[in-house]
């Protein structure tokens, strides 16, 4: 195997590789970019004009997508996986990573489409860095823009694999890709309705990829995601890297529940409170006239939606950040 595809091995001890640059015997060339960054190119005549984006450890204890990349880079480097678009790589905080924490010192998910300007430290800086790599990756004319950013919950959830697919004034949500989806093991997708700070909201706004955070399960450490079964989600990529994906166009969405934002939790103090257990799962439903939250002032957020659910809650997030989510069962009818 190239020792380019140990990228995982390389990221874990802190080193840069001796080579930078390698070939398979088929011609696919691997090229190291940077700490964690990995670029992947097939053959010229081989090219199928896919530019496939896939990150992990944006989050460092989210290990499961981690671990599926690694394998996927081995399947490369061996010459197993024939790719067919072009590939990059990245292992999003290196140090939180080696560390087994989910950041440091900030969120790194928290910090693009400009946040990291108005910060400091070296997981703002990485931010920056990433945003740099996409950009370059992302900058060839005319050919199709995927990204899949894979994170594991920590906390458990009623559905536990789904995605959030970011929005853009003027831009609909795309079938064929929730159709994708749908074939990679998602059984939700929260179809958003503004913008925000997290990776794959940059790269869809920014860069014109139909971009994706996937939540793919509970975080574990290394070697102990057994129970998360990414079987679908690893064969679904397999096909998109070596080009053999069937036609999607007519593919049913069939069982794929699909939720808006009904609103967003923020935390505005260290007097919010929020009204929920603190092993409160995902898509948990919540009564219709519940107090969800309060804060400062009397400030108060009653659920008023029919059907309503909360994913992500979470009160210890930093002020002016949100604190949860508060989604609705749609239909989807204004996919493109």
């Amino acid at each position: 195997m190239l020792a380019l595809g140990k990228l995982l091995e390389l990221t874990l001890a802190g080193r840069e590789p001796a080579e930078k640059t390698q070939l398979t015997v088929e011609g696919v060339r691997m090229r190291w970019l940077s700490e964690g960054a990995l670029e992947v190119r097939p053959p010229e005549a081989q090219d199928n004009g896919m530019d496939l984006l896939l990150s992990a450890g944006i989050h460092g204890n989210e290990t499961a997508p981690i671990e599926l990349l690694d394998q996927l880079l081995h399947d490369i480097a061996r010459g197993d996986l024939k790719p067919r678009a072009r590939i990059l790589f990245l292992f999003g905080n290196p140090e939180a990573i080696r560390r087994g924490e989910r950041y440091i010192e900030q969120d790194v998910n928290r910090l693009f489409n400009g946040r990291h300007e108005q910060t400091s430290g070296f997981e703002a800086l990485r931010a920056c860095e990433l945003e740099r790599l996409a950009d370059s990756f992302f900058s060839l004319p005319d050919r199709y823009r995927v990204h899949y950013d894979l994170h594991t919950a920590i906390r458990g959830s009623k559905i536990e694999q789904f995605a959030l697919y970011p929005w853009k004034e003027g831009r609909r949500h795309s079938r064929l890709e929730l159709a994708r989806l749908r074939a990679a093991g998602m059984d939700a997708v929260l179809l958003q309705n503004k913008s925000s700070i997290v990776f794959s909201s940059y790269t869809y706004d920014k860069l014109g990829a139909e971009s994706f955070t996937l939540e793919l399960g509970k975080a574990r450490p290394f070697g102990q995601n057994q129970q998360v079964n990414l079987t679908r989600l690893e064969l679904r990529l397999k096909q998109m890297i070596e080009g053999t994906e069937a036609a999607l166009d007519d593919a049913p969405l069939d069982g794929l529940q699909l939720f808006s934002v009904a609103r967003e939790i923020i935390k505005h103090s260290e007097a919010f409170r929020l009204n929920l257990p603190a092993d409160i799962e995902n898509f948990s439903e919540l009564d219709q006239g519940f107090v969800l939250a309060n804060d400062l002032a009397d400030t108060r957020w009653i659920v008023e939606e029919q059907g309503a659910r909360i994913i992500f809650p979470n009160p210890k997030v930093k002020n002016g950040l949100r604190a949860g989510i508060l989604i609705v069962p749609t239909s989807g009818e204004e996919l493109a």
